[in-house]
């Protein structure tokens, strides 16, 4: 919105011209996420708190999360607010892919919305059947799939780190392949959300990481240096980086331990898929494996978990996700929740090494 305003009236007032640049729109997206999380965060809490729209704790988890049962929750609304606007504030309002990011973000946070209401609502830690919300991510994974096919400028290929060479064109496959990676990166960001800030503290870097990978496939130099595919007009979508980066660590903010508030499914459900989504819009699919590195390996564990408990009847981890088990094993929750960020950070750091090694 600011750039349709203000930078036509660049000749006439030259510093008017930096709202050209993606980088500076980018960072000012990012400062208007956090500032927006900052000043909204407390009043929005308390509107909680007189909601009495409090968390349910599973009986089962470790006994010290108890202590936790009433802290309000659907925080997720929070989030969702400080990176809608910033985005629909700094970017190119004609982009196509800055509206399916935004688009897909809303709509698995709606369904987080949706499942977090059932929840208060019936007084349990349960709402959503978990047939019937995976039926509704993957239609909205489906729908958003098939508008990402109809766009001009994006093709249906998958490209493989390490193979500069290789590059399949999936065709309408692309679609199950697309709706695979969002479920599963909301589904394991909404498995990962079970300690204070230990969710949203990684998505602040996944985020941050993408916001790279998207501002290469957006700059035909740049990106053809690294050789990265260039995919006119995805660059924009690295204001929408930005704004999750500045909406995550305003977040952070309340919801580190002790937290003050949940994001809920609400959040878990629409960071994962704006993780998702970038990851496809910047045509890094397979990278996604390192840059939310933490995101799988909590997944896994469930997973592990489950196939274990069934196949022999017996468990590989205290509890499952993996940071349950560390910290049934004696590390305290602030230690497991700083070591898994460390984690996080080694992934990305990982991940931005491989733009040397095509």
């Amino acid at each position: 919105m600011l750039y349709h305003l203000l930078f036509p009236l660049s000749d006439s007032f030259g510093p008017f011209n930096v709202f050209r640049y993606i980088t500076f729109r980018a960072a000012g997206a990012a400062v208007t996420a956090l500032l927006l999380s900052l000043l909204l965060g407390p009043a929005f809490i308390r509107l909680l708190r007189a909601r009495q729209l409090g968390q349910r704790i599973r009986e089962e988890g470790p006994r010290s999360h108890q202590e936790k049962a009433g802290t309000p929750t659907m925080g997720g609304v929070l989030i969702l607010t400080a990176v809608v606007v910033p985005t629909v504030l700094w970017s190119v309002l004609t982009n196509p892919y800055v509206w399916v990011a935004l688009a897909v973000t809303v709509a698995y946070g709606a369904i987080g919305f949706f499942d977090d209401s059932l929840k208060i609502s019936r007084h349990r830690s349960l709402g959503l059947t978990a047939r019937a919300k995976f039926v509704l991510q993957v239609l909205a994974g489906a729908a958003a799939a098939v508008v990402l096919l109809r766009l001009p400028s994006f093709e249906s290929t998958l490209a493989f780190p390490f193979f500069k060479d290789l590059v399949v064109d999936l065709g309408w496959f692309y679609v199950p392949f697309a709706v695979l990676v969002l479920v599963g990166t909301s589904n394991a960001v909404n498995l990962t959300d079970g300690l204070d800030g230990l969710a949203i503290g990684a998505t602040l870097v996944a985020a941050a990481t993408y916001a790279v990978f998207t501002y290469l496939a957006g700059n035909v130099v740049l990106g053809g240096y690294l050789q990265v595919e260039y995919i006119e007009g995805v660059g924009e979508v690295t204001i929408f980086c930005g704004a999750l980066v500045g909406a995550s660590l305003g977040f952070l903010w309340f919801n580190s331990h002790p937290a003050e508030v949940f994001m809920g499914d609400v959040g878990s459900l629409s960071i994962g898929a704006a993780i998702g989504i970038v990851a496809l819009l910047a045509k890094q699919e397979i990278l996604l494996i390192l840059v939310g590195g933490l995101f799988v390996l909590e997944a896994l564990s469930v997973i592990a978990q489950v196939t274990s408990f069934k196949l022999t009847g017996k468990r590989v981890l205290r509890m499952a996700p993996l940071h349950h088990h560390f910290e049934l094993a004696g590390w305290a929750e602030s230690k497991v929740i700083v070591r898994f960020w460390i984690l996080s950070l080694l992934f990305a750091l990982l991940s931005l090494s491989t733009l040397k090694l095509r």
